[in-house]
């Protein structure tokens, strides 16, 4: 399959608290376009773009509540494959910024601690091949990964993408 870049020039976290529910625009959510379908996350990537000094506590987890209803990409959200020859997907993937029923992280499911300072700050996780995160279906827990802003800091303004594979 090829690889998609899911990604936002510019937005600004808003921090939640785990098991909080997120706000639109606020955060960016990931999952699988049917029960079964698999992605493999094999990139994140952060820049900075706020003004002042803004510790910005980025985190990739799992989430508890996944998003549901009237899901968009939101105010900037784009989702493109890599490739221009790749066919379109019996059951797309579901990138979004915005829904009705927005994600709440899981309290234990962290994946990845992406801290960094917003203001010209840059942080770039790649996966070592067959070490990249897997987000399995539709389901809680296993079925939507989320990159939100985790409570603590001053959240700034940054540009991000997330590179996946569905299979």
């Amino acid at each position: 399959m090829a690889k998609w870049s899911f990604s936002n020039p510019s937005w600004t976290p808003v921090a939640v608290a785990d098991t909080a529910t997120m706000t639109a625009n606020g955060a960016c959510f990931l999952q699988g376009g049917s029960a079964t379908q698999k992605l493999l996350v094999s990139e994140v990537y952060l820049g900075g773009q706020a003004g002042a000094s803004s510790p910005t506590y980025m985190t990739l987890a799992r989430d508890s509540t996944v998003a549901a209803t009237a899901i968009t990409l939101g105010t900037n959200g784009k989702n493109a494959p890599l490739d221009p020859f790749t066919a379109a997907l019996a059951a797309p993937q579901v990138p979004g910024f915005s829904a009705t029923t927005m994600p709440q992280r899981a309290a234990t499911l962290h994946l990845l601690q992406l801290a960094f300072n917003a203001f010209g700050g840059i942080v770039r996780w790649v996966a070592f091949p067959g070490e990249e995160i897997t987000v399995y279906g539709t389901a809680v827990n296993i079925g939507e990964v989320s990159l939100s802003a985790f409570s603590g800091g001053t959240p700034g303004a940054l540009a991000s993408h997330i590179i996946y594979e569905p299979s």
